[in-house]
């Protein structure tokens, strides 16, 4: 008799949606989840799949401390969206109580990340400033960067580290 040994990726995509930013979409190195597993045509015709490999809240992952070397967290970053636009079925829409979600997604990110491992956190500022959004984490970015598509908003890439000391202020 043969035992398949279970293994967990070592990265997480807490909120992959259509997992859009990854090269290959099936990546084993790679744990999708999202709450929303849904289907849809856009306004351009193209379908669009959103279907993690587990389903999941991203403020209350079922993952045991310190379990991936490396976390993705890109949540949606929308306050305002009509229910029906292609742009809230592709990138989803934050709740009400947005600020505690976002909060609870970084403790969550940095409680399931090993010690010395990363978090890549995306954020497009089209509607809620990244300043408004960092001040959400006591952890402080080691570096990121910008890509300024309209001149005017653009989408911030930031790495973190999971680091033993307290977080820096």
């Amino acid at each position: 008799m043969s035992y398949q040994v279970m293994t967990t990726p070592p990265v997480l995509d807490a909120c992959c949606g259509s997992r859009m930013m990854w090269f290959n979409k099936q990546n084993e190195l790679a744990l999708f989840a999202d709450k929303r597993k849904e289907k849809a045509i856009l306004c351009d015709g193209r379908a669009l799949e959103i279907n993690p490999d587990i389903q999941m809240d991203f403020t209350k992952m079922p993952f045991p401390d310190n379990t991936f070397h490396h976390v993705v967290f890109d949540p949606p970053h929308l306050e305002h969206a009509g229910a029906k636009s292609w742009i809230a079925k592709k990138y989803g829409v934050l709740g009400q109580s947005w600020q505690d979600d976002l909060r609870m997604g970084f403790e969550e990110c940095f409680r399931v990340l090993k010690p010395n491992g990363t978090l890549v956190f995306k954020w497009s500022e089209v509607q809620i400033k990244v300043k408004d959004i960092l001040a959400l984490t006591p952890h402080k970015p080691l570096y990121g960067h910008t890509t300024n598509k309209n001149k005017q908003r653009g989408t911030h890439w930031f790495t973190f580290i999971k680091t033993l000391n307290k977080p820096a202020k």
